[in-house]
Protein backbone atom coordinates (compact mmCIF):
# COMPACT_ATOMS: atom_id res chain seq x y z
CA UNK A 1 0.00 0.00 0.00
CA UNK A 2 1.16 3.59 -0.56
CA UNK A 3 2.39 5.55 2.44
CA UNK A 4 0.55 8.90 2.55
CA UNK A 5 1.28 11.71 5.01
CA UNK A 6 -1.88 12.80 6.83
CA UNK A 7 -1.58 16.37 5.52
CA UNK A 8 -1.41 15.31 1.85
CA UNK A 9 -4.50 15.91 -0.30
CA UNK A 10 -5.25 13.00 -2.63
CA UNK A 11 -8.33 13.16 -4.84
CA UNK A 12 -10.43 9.98 -4.54
CA UNK A 13 -10.16 9.54 -8.31
CA UNK A 14 -6.34 9.32 -8.26
CA UNK A 15 -4.71 5.89 -8.50
CA UNK A 16 -1.43 5.26 -6.68
CA UNK A 17 0.71 2.15 -7.09
CA UNK A 18 2.22 0.05 -4.34
CA UNK A 19 5.06 1.43 -2.20
CA UNK A 20 4.49 5.06 -3.22
CA UNK A 21 5.52 7.62 -0.60
CA UNK A 22 3.48 10.86 -0.56
CA UNK A 23 4.96 13.64 1.58
CA UNK A 24 3.45 16.43 3.68
CA UNK A 25 1.03 18.84 1.97
CA UNK A 26 1.45 17.19 -1.42
CA UNK A 27 -1.56 17.48 -3.74
CA UNK A 28 -2.50 14.80 -6.29
CA UNK A 29 -5.40 15.33 -8.67
CA UNK A 30 -8.18 13.07 -9.89
CA UNK A 31 -6.65 12.27 -13.28
CA UNK A 32 -3.30 11.04 -11.97
CA UNK A 33 -2.33 7.39 -12.46
CA UNK A 34 0.92 6.54 -10.70
CA UNK A 35 2.87 3.30 -10.84
CA UNK A 36 4.72 1.67 -7.94
CA UNK A 37 7.59 3.08 -5.93
CA UNK A 38 7.19 6.78 -6.66
CA UNK A 39 8.25 9.39 -4.10
CA UNK A 40 6.37 12.70 -3.96
CA UNK A 41 7.97 15.34 -1.76
CA UNK A 42 6.44 18.05 0.44
CA UNK A 43 4.19 20.61 -1.28
CA UNK A 44 4.54 18.95 -4.69
CA UNK A 45 1.47 19.20 -6.94
CA UNK A 46 0.67 16.56 -9.57
CA UNK A 47 -2.48 17.14 -11.63
CA UNK A 48 -4.06 16.79 -15.07
CA UNK A 49 -4.41 13.57 -17.07
CA UNK A 50 -0.99 12.42 -15.93
CA UNK A 51 0.38 8.90 -16.34
CA UNK A 52 3.50 8.14 -14.30
CA UNK A 53 5.58 4.95 -14.43
CA UNK A 54 7.58 3.41 -11.60
CA UNK A 55 10.32 4.66 -9.29
CA UNK A 56 10.23 8.40 -10.01
CA UNK A 57 11.15 11.09 -7.46
CA UNK A 58 9.36 14.44 -7.31
CA UNK A 59 11.12 16.67 -4.82
CA UNK A 60 9.54 19.48 -2.84
CA UNK A 61 7.38 22.10 -4.55
CA UNK A 62 7.37 20.51 -8.02
CA UNK A 63 4.44 21.38 -10.27
CA UNK A 64 3.70 18.46 -12.58
CA UNK A 65 0.88 18.26 -15.14
CA UNK A 66 -0.53 21.79 -14.91
CA UNK A 67 -2.20 23.24 -17.98
CA UNK A 68 -0.07 24.86 -20.70
CA UNK A 69 1.03 28.49 -20.69
CA UNK A 70 -0.59 29.27 -24.03
CA UNK A 71 -2.16 32.64 -24.86
CA UNK A 72 -5.88 32.18 -25.31
CA UNK A 73 -5.88 28.73 -23.73
CA UNK A 74 -9.52 27.91 -23.05
CA UNK A 75 -8.83 25.49 -20.25
CA UNK A 76 -9.42 21.79 -20.25
CA UNK A 77 -7.16 19.00 -19.06
CA UNK A 78 -3.94 18.27 -20.93
CA UNK A 79 -2.01 14.99 -21.00
CA UNK A 80 1.39 14.19 -19.53
CA UNK A 81 3.18 10.84 -19.79
CA UNK A 82 6.21 10.13 -17.58
CA UNK A 83 8.34 6.97 -17.75
CA UNK A 84 10.37 5.27 -15.02
CA UNK A 85 13.22 6.31 -12.74
CA UNK A 86 13.18 10.06 -13.38
CA UNK A 87 14.22 12.68 -10.82
CA UNK A 88 12.45 16.05 -10.77
CA UNK A 89 14.27 18.37 -8.38
CA UNK A 90 12.97 21.33 -6.36
CA UNK A 91 10.54 23.76 -8.07
CA UNK A 92 10.61 21.96 -11.43
CA UNK A 93 7.57 22.65 -13.62
CA UNK A 94 6.36 20.21 -16.29
CA UNK A 95 3.25 21.26 -18.19
CA UNK A 96 0.62 19.06 -19.75
CA UNK A 97 -0.14 19.23 -23.46
CA UNK A 98 -2.05 21.82 -25.45
CA UNK A 99 -2.26 19.56 -28.51
CA UNK A 100 -1.39 15.88 -28.02
CA UNK A 101 0.80 14.92 -25.05
CA UNK A 102 3.87 16.04 -23.17
CA UNK A 103 6.18 13.03 -22.90
CA UNK A 104 9.14 12.49 -20.56
CA UNK A 105 10.98 9.19 -21.00
CA UNK A 106 12.96 7.32 -18.34
CA UNK A 107 16.02 7.91 -16.12
CA UNK A 108 16.11 11.65 -16.79
CA UNK A 109 17.42 14.19 -14.27
CA UNK A 110 15.63 17.55 -14.29
CA UNK A 111 17.43 19.87 -11.87
CA UNK A 112 16.06 22.64 -9.67
CA UNK A 113 13.77 25.29 -11.18
CA UNK A 114 13.94 23.90 -14.72
CA UNK A 115 10.84 24.12 -16.92
CA UNK A 116 9.47 21.69 -19.53
CA UNK A 117 6.64 23.28 -21.52
CA UNK A 118 3.58 21.78 -23.16
CA UNK A 119 3.95 19.11 -25.86
CA UNK A 120 7.69 18.63 -25.33
CA UNK A 121 8.96 15.14 -26.03
CA UNK A 122 12.00 13.93 -24.09
CA UNK A 123 13.80 10.63 -24.56
CA UNK A 124 15.82 8.75 -21.94
CA UNK A 125 18.94 9.49 -19.83
CA UNK A 126 18.75 13.26 -20.39
CA UNK A 127 20.18 15.90 -18.02
CA UNK A 128 18.53 19.33 -17.78
CA UNK A 129 20.38 21.58 -15.36
CA UNK A 130 19.19 24.33 -13.02
CA UNK A 131 17.01 27.11 -14.37
CA UNK A 132 16.89 25.92 -17.98
CA UNK A 133 13.65 26.25 -19.94
CA UNK A 134 12.29 24.25 -22.87
CA UNK A 135 9.63 26.01 -24.95
CA UNK A 136 6.52 24.28 -26.25
CA UNK A 137 7.00 21.35 -28.60
CA UNK A 138 10.76 20.96 -28.02
CA UNK A 139 12.19 17.49 -28.71
CA UNK A 140 15.26 16.20 -26.84
CA UNK A 141 17.02 12.99 -27.85
CA UNK A 142 18.46 10.31 -25.59
CA UNK A 143 21.52 11.15 -23.48
CA UNK A 144 21.47 14.86 -24.38
CA UNK A 145 22.67 17.42 -21.83
CA UNK A 146 21.14 20.91 -21.42
CA UNK A 147 23.34 22.90 -19.03
CA UNK A 148 22.22 25.54 -16.56
CA UNK A 149 20.29 28.71 -17.49
CA UNK A 150 19.70 27.73 -21.11
CA UNK A 151 16.65 28.91 -23.06
CA UNK A 152 15.42 26.64 -25.87
CA UNK A 153 12.98 28.13 -28.40
CA UNK A 154 9.71 26.34 -29.07
CA UNK A 155 9.74 23.47 -31.60
CA UNK A 156 13.55 23.17 -31.56
CA UNK A 157 15.04 19.66 -31.70
CA UNK A 158 18.09 18.67 -29.66
CA UNK A 159 19.74 15.56 -31.04
CA UNK A 160 20.94 12.45 -29.28
CA UNK A 161 24.15 12.85 -27.20
CA UNK A 162 24.21 16.61 -27.88
CA UNK A 163 25.57 19.06 -25.30
CA UNK A 164 24.18 22.58 -24.83
CA UNK A 165 26.63 24.69 -22.81
CA UNK A 166 25.53 26.87 -19.92
CA UNK A 167 23.62 30.09 -20.64
CA UNK A 168 22.99 29.24 -24.30
CA UNK A 169 20.01 30.65 -26.17
CA UNK A 170 18.98 28.00 -28.69
CA UNK A 171 16.79 29.08 -31.61
CA UNK A 172 17.66 26.34 -34.13
CA UNK A 173 18.05 22.56 -34.03
CA UNK A 174 21.11 21.16 -32.22
CA UNK A 175 22.71 18.35 -34.26
CA UNK A 176 23.24 15.03 -32.48
CA UNK A 177 26.69 14.26 -31.03
CA UNK A 178 27.60 17.98 -31.16
CA UNK A 179 28.38 20.74 -28.64
CA UNK A 180 26.85 24.23 -28.95
CA UNK A 181 27.18 27.36 -26.85
CA UNK A 182 26.52 31.08 -26.80
CA UNK A 183 23.88 33.70 -27.53
CA UNK A 184 22.72 32.80 -30.14
CA UNK A 185 24.12 29.33 -29.75
CA UNK A 186 26.73 28.32 -32.35
CA UNK A 187 28.32 24.99 -33.11
CA UNK A 188 31.67 24.47 -31.35
CA UNK A 189 32.72 20.85 -31.96
CA UNK A 190 31.64 17.28 -31.57
CA UNK A 191 30.66 16.39 -28.00
CA UNK A 192 33.86 14.41 -27.49
CA UNK A 193 33.52 14.08 -23.71
CA UNK A 194 29.94 12.83 -24.01
CA UNK A 195 30.94 10.34 -26.70
CA UNK A 196 33.81 9.09 -24.53
CA UNK A 197 31.55 8.64 -21.51
CA UNK A 198 29.05 6.75 -23.64
CA UNK A 199 31.82 4.38 -24.81
CA UNK A 200 31.46 5.16 -28.50
CA UNK A 201 34.07 3.06 -30.37
CA UNK A 202 37.00 5.03 -31.83
CA UNK A 203 36.08 4.00 -35.38
CA UNK A 204 32.63 5.56 -34.98
CA UNK A 205 34.08 8.77 -33.53
CA UNK A 206 36.44 8.99 -36.51
CA UNK A 207 33.48 8.61 -38.87
CA UNK A 208 31.70 11.41 -37.01
CA UNK A 209 34.83 13.58 -37.35
CA UNK A 210 34.82 13.11 -41.11
CA UNK A 211 31.11 13.87 -41.40
CA UNK A 212 31.48 16.92 -39.13
CA UNK A 213 34.34 18.36 -41.20
CA UNK A 214 32.41 17.87 -44.44
CA UNK A 215 29.14 19.29 -43.11
CA UNK A 216 30.44 22.26 -41.13
CA UNK A 217 33.95 23.13 -42.31
CA UNK A 218 33.57 22.90 -46.07
CA UNK A 219 32.76 25.99 -48.13
CA UNK A 220 30.41 24.21 -50.55
CA UNK A 221 26.63 24.61 -50.45
CA UNK A 222 24.59 22.51 -48.03
CA UNK A 223 23.22 20.11 -50.66
CA UNK A 224 26.73 19.45 -51.96
CA UNK A 225 28.11 18.94 -48.46
CA UNK A 226 25.34 16.50 -47.60
CA UNK A 227 25.90 14.53 -50.79
CA UNK A 228 29.64 14.37 -50.16
CA UNK A 229 29.25 13.24 -46.54
CA UNK A 230 26.66 10.63 -47.51
CA UNK A 231 29.21 8.74 -49.60
CA UNK A 232 31.01 7.38 -46.54
CA UNK A 233 28.57 7.90 -43.64
CA UNK A 234 27.03 5.05 -41.66
CA UNK A 235 26.01 4.48 -38.04
CA UNK A 236 26.15 7.64 -35.94
CA UNK A 237 27.47 9.67 -38.88
CA UNK A 238 24.44 8.66 -40.95
CA UNK A 239 22.19 9.70 -38.05
CA UNK A 240 23.86 13.13 -38.06
CA UNK A 241 23.17 13.50 -41.80
CA UNK A 242 19.55 12.41 -41.44
CA UNK A 243 19.03 14.94 -38.67
CA UNK A 244 20.43 17.75 -40.82
CA UNK A 245 18.27 16.75 -43.79
CA UNK A 246 15.07 16.60 -41.74
CA UNK A 247 15.51 19.94 -39.95
CA UNK A 248 12.62 22.33 -40.63
CA UNK A 249 13.97 25.18 -38.47
CA UNK A 250 17.53 24.84 -39.74
CA UNK A 251 20.33 23.37 -37.66
CA UNK A 252 22.92 25.33 -35.71
CA UNK A 253 26.21 25.61 -37.57
CA UNK A 254 29.64 27.09 -36.98
CA UNK A 255 30.13 30.85 -37.01
CA UNK A 256 32.81 30.48 -39.68
CA UNK A 257 34.01 27.80 -42.10
CA UNK A 258 37.29 26.88 -43.63
CA UNK A 259 38.05 24.74 -46.63
CA UNK A 260 38.28 21.01 -45.89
Amino acid sequence: MPRIHPTAVIDPGARLGDACDIGPYAVIGAGVRMGPGNIVGPHAVIEGETRIGAGNRFLQSCSIGAGPQVAGWAGGVGRLIVGDGNVFREFVTVHASAVEATVVGSRNLVMAAAHIAHDCRLGDDIKIANGSVLGGGVEVGDCAWVSGLCAVHQHVRIGRHAFVAGGSIVTQDVPPFCLVQGDRARLVSLNFEGLRRADFPPVEIQALRRAYRTLFQDNAGLAERLAKARQTADGAAAELLEFMESSSRGAISTSRRRAA
